[in-house]
């Protein structure tokens, strides 16, 4: 089993290799082949046409064996080739070497150039022990065939020299094999390199050590996945930083409240109960504590549901305005009570939404919970809401002491909480954030340090055709 890219990269290299050198070594001896045994096949065609002719033109008036002695007195001394006189039924008459054997040639060329003045044969297979090349021509006389003039001649020799090209074909075949087996592992150490390195570095990381990094041999998409890489260092590295950071606030927050419950709880077992003002004070001072250690927990369990995707919203049309008006009667005795005006804008028109009520009203609530604990007394908050086309825009702006830029941008993530010493778990706003995504909405804050801050709540307008009930 082929299981790594490297085995993989070499085996497909050298295969590729092997077939296209099968391929251009067939195609080569094939021509090769053709080359050789054409030539000697056009020769020997050429040589037999000519003298058929010239005998056929010039020695009409003689018989074939008076043909026959004529031929053979008149053959070339450098002919090679085997020259025979053959009667129509394919009897040697006479062969270049004097001999008259009788013997008979039923070759292919024999019989074709009976019947149509002209033949050739090239055999594949030995015939008498050799493979031979031969052409048979007519010798006529007054338009009939009288006998046949044959020129053979043997292929071992072309076949030979076609081996032996063929033989250093393949050597040199196995040669560019081996350069291109040495040549793919050479390509397959430069591709397979970095991305074992690459996965020493996810393996590191996968052990919690993030600070390492993974170096970019190429500008190609091995060194885009180091770059990624990286960069999935750097953010995990502060998603951990703020988780650890939250931990911490977290832990603060909930120490607080419990160290004052506590403290309240033995002062008031060991101190006088009779004295009812002191225990009242002790009462209140516990009750809002609890009230804050119940606030912590509940974004905590909203938080754990939002990132098990196990928080549903049960959607039904109503009028936001309502909403809205309630809380401003909520919230303008704590301003009375904070030194804090609040003051509202909102439009004439309904404002018709399709959500989930309890969600929504826990948004604005935490929005202008957080506008009156970044508010110092003597401010103040204003709350306006307005119909835009198929938007409704809910706006809470203070003039609080503000958010910086730095940390503006990463303000509605979860864990961060910012540099703020208020009380808190950080995690209000990015649960807002998250109920109004699933309202089809969008939350975005625009804030100046010092000067204050913009909450801006966008839902989509419920088309309706008939009037609304008011949110209880």
């Amino acid at each position: 089993m082929l299981k790594g890219i490297r085995s993989r990269l070499i085996v497909y290299i050298t295969l590729m290799l092997l077939l296209i050198v099968l391929l251009l070594e067939g195609i080569f001896i094939v021509a090769v082949h053709s080359y050789y045994l054409g030539s000697a096949m056009e020769s020997l065609n050429s040589r037999a046409t000519y003298s058929a002719t010239f005998f056929n033109k010039y020695l009409e008036s003689y018989n074939l064996k008076e043909r026959a002695r004529y031929i053979l007195e008149n053959l070339s001394s450098e002919e090679n080739s085997m020259v025979e006189v053959l009667s129509p039924d394919g009897k040697v008459i006479i062969n270049s070497f004097g001999f008259s054997s009788g013997e008979q040639v039923t070759t292919p060329d024999v019989k074709e150039a009976l019947l149509r003045g002209k033949g050739s044969f090239q055999s594949i297979k030995p015939v008498n022990g050799e493979r031979i090349l031969a052409v048979s021509a007519a010798l006529t006389e007054r338009g009939s065939t009288i006998g046949l003039l044959r020129y053979s001649v043997s292929a071992e020799p072309l076949y030979a020299v076609i081996i032996k090209i063929a033989l250093n074909a393949a050597i040199v075949g196995l040669l560019v094999i081996g350069f291109g087996f040495i040549l793919s592992l050479l390509i397959a150490k430069r591709i397979v390199g970095p991305i074992q390195q690459l996965t020493g570095v996810a393996k590191e990381m996968a052990t919690g050590n993030f600070a390492v990094r993974a170096a970019r041999p190429y500008d190609d998409e091995i060194g885009t996945l180091a770059v990624t890489l990286n960069y999935m260092s750097d953010e995990i590295m502060k998603s951990e930083k703020l988780k650890y950071d939250f931990i911490s606030s977290v832990t603060h927050e909930l120490r607080t409240p419990l160290t004052s419950i506590k403290g309240w709880g033995e002062t008031l077992l060991v101190g006088d109960l009779s004295d009812k003002q002191e225990t009242l004070q002790g009462l209140e001072v516990m009750t809002g504590e609890t009230d804050r250690l119940i606030g912590l927990v509940e974004d905590l369990l909203d938080f754990s549901k939002f990132q098990a995707g196990e928080i549903r919203i049960v959607r039904q049309p109503y009028d936001l305005r309502g909403l809205l008006e309630d809380l401003l009667l909520q919230f303008r005795y704590r301003g009375q009570t904070k030194q804090i005006r609040l003051y509202a804008d909102l439009t004439g028109q309904p404002l018709p939404v399709d959500g989930d009520f309890n969600r929504l009203k826990q948004v604005f609530v935490n929005v202008l919970d957080n506008a009156f604990k970044f508010t110092p007394a003597g401010g103040e908050i204003r709350l306006t809401a307005e119909l835009r086309g198929e938007v409704i825009k809910v706006t809470v702006t203070d003039n609080g002491e503000g958010i910086p830029a730095e940390d503006l941008k990463q303000l509605g993530n979860k864990f961060f909480k910012g540099r703020s010493r208020q009380s808190g778990s950080g995690l209000g706003l990015a649960i807002c954030k998250e109920i109004i995504e699933l309202h089809d909405g969008q939350l975005r804050i625009e804030s100046e340090f010092t000067v204050g801050t913009s909450v801006i709540i966008e839902l989509p307008r419920y088309e309706v055709e008939q009037h609304l009930p008011p949110s209880t």
